[in-house]
């Protein structure tokens, strides 16, 4: 079983703001590499509400790299795999956004989501598995 796991956080009510990008990448079934990144959204503008979610603040992200940056450390992480993510529709559709506001070129991904899979809260496929 081969597939990386994202995750990622916004800044503001865009998903284009993303602010943290999280990566696990498994290759037979085992956790082969992990990635976790701040990103510096545009302005480095927060919302409080989306703060107060995550953690993550604009002083944590002032001096962090911009999405066209990291994208260059992860896109060879992503390239011909399968993007898994809890709410996938959410945290592909933010990485697409934030690839067309900086004018990338958007790649072909294939993409699953765990709770459309099981229809479980995050939390209750943690304690299960």
């Amino acid at each position: 079983m081969n597939f990386v796991a994202i995750d990622v956080e916004t800044a503001i009510g865009k998903r284009w703001s993303i602010c943290h990008i999280g990566l696990v990448i498994v290759e037979n079934g085992e956790i082969t590499q992990t990635f976790s990144r701040l990103v510096q959204p545009p302005q480095n503008a927060y919302a409080i509400g989306n703060i107060n979610v995550h953690g993550i603040t604009p002083d944590m992200t002032e001096y962090a790299p911009i999405f066209p940056e990291v994208w260059d450390e992860i896109y060879p992480l992503l390239e011909g795999r399968r993007l898994v993510a809890h709410n996938a529709s959410f945290d592909i559709n933010c990485l697409h956004q934030a690839l067309e506001f900086y004018n990338l070129q958007i790649p072909g991904m294939e993409c699953d989501c765990t709770y459309s899979r099981t229809g479980y809260k995050l939390s209750e496929i943690c304690d299960a598995y």
